[in-house]
């Protein structure tokens, strides 16, 4: 079964989606959250801070919880979001997802530093593309500490990684070091994207850590530069 603090979490996300509660809106106060759900504090809390960690809301200390506008919920700096999350927010736009490969790899002196295991140890290594309204944009090079991320398959790739991290295994991602730059295209990014003559990409590279400090992923995200804006949100 889903954990509680889950549970609370996709609730309120489904409100935040479908308008019920629209941007700017105050969420109800942890009192009222713990009324409603019939949970503890400490339960509404972590549905709080997952809410944050995935950019759906804004602490403002002494005032509240606030929404945050869905616009700039995909590609944002501040959140967490997977791409399954993130291409609800894009509309009418035909959005899919090849995964073109999923296996295990032994860890590397490099990869073991990285993680904190030791060299050998089994990592999942997932390679997908993905293609909006027909053009191959986005180059996803993902790595799993296996022992972290068990059963992880290429049809659970095809949908959404994150969605089976948190819903069938039970696990709360807390947050990411991000790092965004330009790099020259390499000769994987010229075969699988549609690059239309560029020479280069952007760069995402994400370590994300569990709600307990474990880091279970690195991933290399490689966008065609002309195709994505990145958002943050900056407040006083």
């Amino acid at each position: 079964m889903m954990p509680k603090y889950l549970q609370i979490y996709q609730q309120l996300v489904d409100r935040i989606q479908n308008g019920t509660l629209p941007a700017e809106t105050k969420l109800p106060s942890e009192t009222e959250l713990m009324h409603e759900f019939d949970a503890s504090r400490g339960t509404v809390r972590k549905a709080i801070d997952a809410l944050q960690d995935k950019g759906f809301v804004r602490k403002h200390q002494g005032k509240g919880v606030f929404v945050l506008s869905q616009d700039a919920i995909a590609f944002q700096f501040n959140g967490i979001v997977s791409f399954s999350e993130a291409h609800r927010q894009m509309g009418q736009h035909d959005v899919t997802t090849d995964v073109l490969s999923c296996e295990v790899i032994e860890a590397t002196t490099e990869l073991a530093h990285l993680f904190h295991v030791t060299p050998g140890t089994p990592i999942t290594q997932v390679k997908r593309v993905r293609t909006i309204d027909g053009e191959r944009v986005i180059f996803d090079i993902n790595l799993f500490v296996s022992s972290l991320v068990p059963g992880l398959t290429k049809e659970i790739a095809t949908e959404s990684i994150y969605q089976y991290i948190e819903q069938t295994l039970g696990r709360q991602i807390s947050y990411a070091k991000r790092k965004i730059e330009a790099q020259p295209a390499t000769e994987e990014d010229r075969k699988y994207l549609d690059l239309e003559g560029t020479s280069h990409v952007i760069v995402i590279t994400n370590d994300t850590y569990y709600y307990e400090g474990q880091h279970f992923e690195r991933t290399e995200s490689r966008h065609r530069l002309d195709k994505f804006q990145f958002t943050d949100i900056a407040r006083r």
